[in-house]
């Protein structure tokens, strides 16, 4: 069985890393679900509350690949509050798997504009990729079973947490 590491203690190694990210006009996008709840904490954590005005959230949902077989969920749509033509966008997610996911984000991205610059950080890079993708900065970097999932989980407190299933 695989270790599956605190999500709160890699939670601060991703605040640390985000803020080597961070240039002065970066602004946050969170990758729903897990993606959003980070880049809201860490709006906070970074004291960027007004002075970055509000994050965005990334929904992947209309550009899946496999749109037929799971339709459209019901996970928070895109929200980008910023003009998205020349933005420093750091995107944010709480897993990077396959690639997939962040394929479809960067098409609903471009559909709201082209930005000069799209960065990644995540909680946790799992390899397995089936795309030529890569995080600027992963918190750890995970082997798990194709048929094990991990998941971010939040409580009502905020913690943070992993759900680790098997298929």
């Amino acid at each position: 069985m695989t270790a599956i590491p605190e999500a709160e203690a890699l939670y601060g190694e991703l605040l640390r890393g985000v803020q080597a990210l961070l240039r002065p006009q970066t602004r946050l996008v969170g990758i729903t679900s897990g993606g959003a709840w980070l880049v809201e904490r860490l709006q906070q954590d970074l004291g960027l509350a007004g002075l970055a005005g509000a994050p965005g959230v990334i929904s992947s949902a209309l550009h899946r690949d496999d749109f037929a077989r799971r339709g459209l969920s019901a996970s928070a749509q895109t929200a980008l509050p910023f003009d998205v033509d020349g933005a420093d966008v750091l995107l944010l997610d709480d897993v990077l798997y396959t690639g997939r996911t962040l394929r479809a984000v960067l098409n609903e991205l471009f559909d709201f504009g082209r930005p000069t610059c799209v960065r990644l950080a995540v909680l946790v890079d799992r390899g397995g990729r089936e795309l030529p993708v890569a995080a600027d900065f992963a918190a750890a970097r995970l082997t798990l079973a194709p048929t094990q999932s991990l998941a971010l989980a939040r409580s009502e407190a905020g913690i943070f947490s992993f759900d680790l299933k098997e298929s």
